[in-house]
């Protein structure tokens, strides 16, 4: 199980034996009337003790390659704590919980290849609870290619460009090993049956590096 940070919210029970008893203030022949805010404490933390995962599948991998995933959540507070209730990620794969946004992480390299199911819990700060259940294909190797191709920078000190993919065009992940001089990429390491999408950046000689173009998206049969 695994818990992001602390946050500041609070129990109802922290304020059980409080009530709402107005404070009374005199000002020469005026009288003014405070109360305290507690409704209001306590309204937010019911209002952030319901959590959903809102991620309805992950992507499939390849052996060998490098694979990450978010699952995203709406609602709740955190610390959120995270569990796999049955079954079993797939072999080289870690999860790691993220607090800002509230979402787990699954990241590594694929190391054998099966069909895997498993059921993720998220538990919110407030006890509130949410399962779902996602099956994983990862496959020995690849057999598609995505070939992109983009337009070139029109400043005058491009040193070359990088290549970000993401399985959800939120989480991005730099998947070129050195600079591109050209403006073509090949990606050969997607696995069937799962969605990219694609985005580029353009690096000056100071080694500066430029914000990402929009996305473009790719479907593996």
């Amino acid at each position: 199980m695994l818990r992001g940070n602390e946050c500041p919210s609070h129990k109802a029970s922290d304020f059980a034996n409080l009530s709402a008893i107005p404070i009374v203030r005199q000002h020469g022949n005026m009288k003014s009337y405070l109360f305290p805010l507690l409704l209001l404490i306590l309204g937010s933390s019911y209002l952030c003790a319901n959590i959903s995962i809102t991620t309805a599948t992950v992507p499939n991998g390849t052996v060998n390659s490098p694979y990450s995933a978010t699952i995203a959540t709406a609602g709740g507070c955190a610390p959120a704590t995270w569990a796999i209730t049955s079954g079993t990620l797939p072999a080289g794969i870690t999860m790691t919980a993220v607090n800002k946004p509230i979402s787990l992480s699954l990241k590594g390299t694929p190391t054998n290849a099966a069909n895997y199911a498993f059921t993720v819990k998220a538990t919110g700060c407030g006890k509130g609870t949410s399962t779902h259940s996602f099956t994983v294909t990862i496959q020995a190797s690849p057999n598609h290619v995505v070939n992109l191709d983009w337009q070139a920078s029109t400043s005058n000190n491009i040193a070359g460009y990088n290549i970000y993919r993401s399985p959800d065009g939120s989480t991005w992940r730099k998947i070129n090993v050195s600079l591109i001089a050209s403006t073509i990429y090949s990606d050969s390491t997607v696995s069937n049956g799962s969605t990219y999408y694609y985005a580029a950046t353009a690096v000056d000689i100071n080694g500066n590096e430029s914000s990402k173009t929009s996305s473009v998206k790719a479907t593996i049969p």
